[in-house]
């Protein structure tokens, strides 16, 4: 989300004046389309929670669905004519990140949104960038410079207005732990971000995505299968197992797509800078199908913490 616009290929020399505005247009579409599927999986969560269902059967259920795409593209991969042996360190380096990135990191949220409105879950974990930033500093000795200072400082300053705001709307009740609970989310992917780009490089980002995502899926059905809810999953309302549906293949597999097409079409830069719009969309949703309690410091907070998510994205 940090390259820039240099790396724009809608301004390269190859495409001809005709190609231009479509390719810019409809990378632009698929920035914005792939940014409000997304947004919408905080809200479908909560409608899940409404018909009963809980944070384990829901991940499974969403990771269950999306496991046969995952293992056909890993499947593509392999029997191309290019592939190269995976080596048992690099195989075994995807499944703990996968661990962290795709299993803790959806849990601890799923469990958080128990606690707190959808509108605080989403600035919550969109605010990694920062985490990352910060966790670079601690370990990998990369600088602190005035601008990521600032922008962490107004990513969290965004946090508190929106936490001190839910506290009042819900008399406090349990959102101090559900803050907890997504923040370790986000510091889980944030984890992972940092540590998945040389294991991309490696052995390729299909690759790589598809062994982590097949690795989570085991570890969720471990997890599944030791709280002994296997009946509550064969006794699951239609309506929870279309939200399960819903939740891996409309608001995770296809924007996935989307937006990874929109960075090719229009940059990283101008995909960021719509994606920044993603915690907007959900505090609407949030309101409107939900009917969540907000106020005008909610908005406020949101603001300030991408403007803050803004600064640290830029090189």
């Amino acid at each position: 989300m940090n390259a820039s616009d240099d790396d724009d290929p809608v301004g390269s020399a190859s495409d001809s004046p005709v190609d231009r505005p479509s390719q810019f247009t409809t990378g632009i579409l698929l920035a914005i389309i792939g940014t409000f599927l997304f947004a919408l999986k905080s809200i479908f969560i909560k409608l899940a929670y409404a018909e009963g269902a809980e944070p384990t059967m829901l991940l499974m259920l969403r990771l269950a669905f999306a496991l046969p795409f995952y293992l056909a593209v890993f499947w593509q991969v392999r029997r191309s004519s290019g592939a190269k042996p995976i080596r048992p360190q690099l195989f075994l380096r995807a499944i703990v990140l996968g661990f962290l990135g795709y299993y803790l990191a959806s849990y601890l949220d799923l469990s958080g949104l128990q606690y707190i409105t959808a509108q605080l879950e989403r600035l919550t974990l969109f605010v990694y960038p920062a985490i990352v930033a910060i966790l670079a500093w601690m370990f990998l000795g990369e600088v602190l410079n005035r601008r990521i200072i600032l922008s962490i400082l107004l990513c969290y300053g965004g946090i508190a207005m929106m936490y001190s705001q839910e506290r009042l709307l819900s008399d406090g009740t349990h959102v101090t732990w559900g803050v907890i609970l997504v923040s370790g989310s986000a510091i889980s992917y944030a984890i992972y971000i940092l540590l998945a780009k040389p294991i991309m490089q490696s052995m390729g980002s299909r690759q790589f995505t598809s062994l982590a995502m097949i690795g989570s899926t085991v570890f969720v059905a471990i997890h599944f299968l030791a709280e002994g809810n296997v009946a509550q999953l064969t006794s699951a309302r239609p309506v929870v197992l279309g939200y399960g549906f819903v939740l891996a293949i409309v608001c995770t597999l296809i924007p996935s797509f989307m937006i990874n097409e929109a960075i090719m079409r229009i940059g990283a830069t101008r995909t960021a800078v719509i994606g920044s719009a993603g915690p907007v969309l959900t505090m609407c949703l949030a309101i409107g199908v939900l009917h969540e309690p907000s106020s005008m410091g909610h908005f406020i907070g949101m603001g300030v913490a991408i403007v803050g998510v803004g600064l640290v994205t830029q090189r």
